[in-house]
């Protein structure tokens, strides 16, 4: 018998979304205040999660060439 592959969570709570892209919670929480984050779900009246495929198309979105180039 073989084991299926293992997946990713579809959506990931906020500790876990931060280890994910390499930042702290915090600063995933000051994102969301701004608007300038990751997309995110409200779960409940204070729970958020993110879709995995959300925060790769943000981490895709900040990919620069040089450091010269403006941040959108």
């Amino acid at each position: 018998m073989t084991t299926p592959p293992t997946e990713r969570p579809k959506i990931l709570r906020t500790a876990d979304a931060a280890r994910l892209v390499g930042l702290s919670e915090s600063s995933l929480e000051k994102f969301r205040c701004r608007g300038d984050g990751p997309a995110f779900i409200r779960i409940g009246s204070r729970a958020v999660g993110y879709l995995v495929d959300d925060l790769d198309a943000w981490l895709t979105s900040r990919r620069r060439r040089s450091t010269s180039e403006p941040t959108r």
